[in-house]
C-alpha cells in the first residue's frame, strides 16, 4: 500500500490509517443517512401515487420534521467526525 502524506492543515493532524478507516466509514454511514433523508422527502409529494397515478391514501409525510431530522444528523455526523479527527483550533 502507498502512504500518502496529507499536506499540513493549520489546526489539524496526519491521521493514522485506523482513523482514515473510521472515518470513511462515518462518512458512508453519513451518505447512507442522507440517501434515506432523500427519500422521505419525495415520497408521497402531492398527495399522489406515482406508480398508479392514483390519489395516494397516505398522508404526505411531516417536511419541517424531516428537515430537522437532516440538520441533527448532520450535526451529528460532523461531531463524530471532529472526534476522530481531533482538530486542535476552534
Amino acid at each position: 500500500m502507498e502512504t500518502f502524506t496529507q499536506p499540513k492543515i493549520t489546526g489539524y493532524r496526519q491521521l493514522t490509517e485506523a482513523e482514515v478507516a473510521l472515518m470513511n466509514e462515518g462518512k458512508a454511514l453519513a451518505e447512507q443517512c442522507g440517501a434515506f433523508i432523500a427519500k422521505l422527502r419525495t415520497h408521497s409529494q402531492a398527495g399522489s401515487n406515482a406508480v398508479l397515478g392514483s390519489p395516494s391514501k397516505e398522508p404526505p409525510l411531516d417536511q419541517r420534521w424531516i428537515s430537522i431530522g437532516a440538520t441533527d444528523l448532520q450535526r451529528g455526523f460532523m461531531a463524530v467526525i471532529r472526534g476522530i479527527a481531533q482538530p486542535t483550533s476552534f
